[in-house]
């Protein structure tokens, strides 16, 4: 799997951008990605996110994460095997994403990965548009970074979890 991520942000607290590529090489394993797919993640400043925010969805200011799909990869079902490609650019905008920790209250680290893990769910062809879409949407990401993090502070001799 080639993983792509750097960092153009000037973010002073910094990224652990080895976290960043082994989250995204967690979930795309546990999406049943194909192994030779290829992704990128990039780390933008607020006026180069809002930049593009304005030229891809006609929307003002900066935003958190926006992502652009290449091949239109889909999680392969089981029992099947997954289809090679590149899956596509995620940008996310570490500003955006240490307001929205403080909100919430966690983590300016937690917000990255969750927004990583989000654009890697669009990449994927995951919505929220609609509700019941917004709902599965929201709870695999969860799931997924959730089950991440306990794997990140586990027992190095702990068994792996279950496949999604």
């Amino acid at each position: 799997m080639s993983i792509d991520v750097n960092d153009e942000s000037g973010f002073a607290p910094g990224i652990d951008l080895k976290e960043v590529s082994d989250l995204a090489r967690f979930v795309l394993d546990r999406m049943r990605v194909h192994p030779a797919a290829e992704l990128n993640v990039l780390f933008e400043d607020e006026e180069s996110m809002a930049r593009l925010h304005v030229e891809w969805m006609d929307l003002d200011g900066p935003t958190d994460v926006l992502s652009f799909p290449m091949d239109e990869l889909r999680p392969a079902p089981i029992g099947e095997e997954p289809r090679e490609g590149v899956l596509g650019d995620i940008v996310v905008c570490p500003q955006v994403a240490a307001r929205q920790a403080y909100t919430a209250g966690h983590a300016v680290a937690e917000e990255v990965l969750l927004l990583v893990t989000h654009g890697i769910l669009h990449l994927l062809g995951y919505d929220h548009a609609e509700e019941d879409e917004r709902r599965e949407m929201f709870d695999l990401q969860r799931q997924l970074l959730l089950t991440f993090l306990a794997g990140r502070r586990a027992d190095p001799v702990a068994p792996e979890p279950t496949e999604i």
